[in-house]
């Protein structure tokens, strides 16, 4: 296109044999240009950014404003347009350069010049490319976490770790498909690097193996919803509240404030108690009283106990049966919910009812008895004998015990 337009400029050129008339060429090339390049360019410049701005606007309709700001921030668009102007500009006085040189006869410094002004344009042209797609990815991916947003606003199965998740996948995924094209731009072998790419990644797997369990462990919670944050689950012997789930780590929070981060393959691989997640919880205690004392009336009173206690839920209602018979007492299974159930309104429903049980049991006569253990043996036997003869010498008249007496270490010596 260059040598094309010299030619023409040669053959206009030829027309014109006088010095004043090449002088009078030149003024006129060098007016056009400073009236194109300091008059027109920067009035079209305004006028296409102002008519992109309001088409990507209507584009847009509202989406996206977040990265649109902060593109607007890190990148003045003043100095943008300064840029462009300034480019249009140089390429401008560039032709006029080529013209000038042309009404002069010395186009050949044009030919000359020309494959360094090819490598510059196409340098340039390849770096505008690429600036543009990283900037158009960047808004891309604001408008993809506003989709995620209003599609998880609308359906209940998808909570905050899914989308938070999805948002990241659709990202990471957008910033490899930019980042490819990009390395296109640029002539980089594509095959070298993912040949490269699956080495390394075979090394680090290799390497790195806990490491994508927990994050093939990220993805299984994501979609299988154990648990939730703000959740009270136990996961093996951790008990506590679920603060953040991560793609490698889930975040708890135990009941003494300490700061638990249990791995994600850790917590598929152990059971899972979540307590929260059916909105109730049941909570179950034992108590027992004597066997003289009667079971229907010691269970009456301990569900009077549990209905008047305020952390104790009413529906269901909490109930009292007799459960088994223990070593040394009746037992009573005590079963109560507790609605919302948390960590304090089960050790405070706990602790109201053994108190206020205990008390009421003991304004009944109802006893709650300790272990004890009786030791008999039949009539007629040798060691029932040995336990009457110990009895009698424990009952000695003149008050000495077995041990006190003088032949309690030698029993089968003759007294004297």
């Amino acid at each position: 296109m260059i040598v094309q337009f010299g030619a023409r400029i040669g053959a206009l050129v030829d027309g014109i044999a006088t010095t004043q008339g090449r002088l009078a060429a030149t003024a006129a090339i060098l007016l056009v240009a400073v009236a194109v390049g300091w008059l027109i360019l920067p009035r079209v410049v305004r006028l296409g950014q102002r008519a992109v701005s309001r088409w990507v606007t209507r584009y847009l309709e509202g989406r996206a404003e977040r990265a649109v700001e902060a593109i607007r921030e890190d990148l003045p668009f003043s100095f943008l347009l300064r840029a462009i102007v300034g480019l249009l500009q140089l390429i401008l006085f560039a032709v006029a350069g080529a013209a000038v040189l042309a009404v002069w006869g010395q186009f050949s410094l044009v030919v000359a010049a020309l494959p360094l002004a090819e490598s510059a344009v196409g340098v340039g042209a390849q770096a505008i490319v690429s600036a543009a797609l990283l900037a158009a990815a960047y808004v891309v991916s604001d408008i993809l976490e506003g989709y995620v947003e209003d599609f998880s606003a609308d359906s209940d199965r998808i909570t905050a770790h899914q989308e938070q998740l999805l948002t990241r996948i659709g990202q990471v995924a957008l910033l490899v498909v930019v980042g490819v094209a990009v390395l296109g731009i640029w002539g980089i072998n594509l095959g070298g690097l993912l040949v490269g790419a699956g080495f390394l990644g075979i090394v680090l797997g290799m390497a790195a193996r806990q490491t994508l369990g927990s994050l093939i462990a990220g993805f299984v919670l994501m979609f299988a919803r154990p648990f939730e944050i703000g959740d009270w689950v136990e996961i093996g012997g951790e008990e506590g509240f679920v603060t953040d789930i991560t793609i490698m780590n889930t975040h708890m929070r135990n009941f003494d404030g300490e700061y638990v981060v249990v791995p994600n393959d850790v917590v598929t691989n152990q059971s899972i108690t979540n307590r929260s997640r059916e909105g109730r919880l049941r909570i179950h205690m034992e108590v027992g009283i004597g066997y003289d004392d009667d079971p229907e009336e010691a269970s009456a009173i301990a569900e009077n106990v549990l209905e008047e206690i305020d952390t104790i839920a009413n529906n269901p209602a909490p109930y009292v049966i007799p459960s088994g018979f223990g070593d040394s007492a009746i037992l009573l299974d005590l079963r109560f919910w507790i609605d919302p159930p948390t960590p304090q309104a089960r050790w405070r429903s706990r602790a109201t009812a053994v108190a206020e049980i205990q008390r009421r049991f003991a304004e009944a006569d109802i006893s709650i008895p300790y272990p004890q253990r009786t030791v008999t043996y039949p009539p007629g036997t040798a060691a029932a004998d040995e336990t009457v003869e110990r009895v009698e010498r424990f009952d000695d008249p003149e008050g000495r015990t077995d041990a006190n007496r003088p032949d309690a270490s030698r029993p089968d010596e003759p007294r004297e």
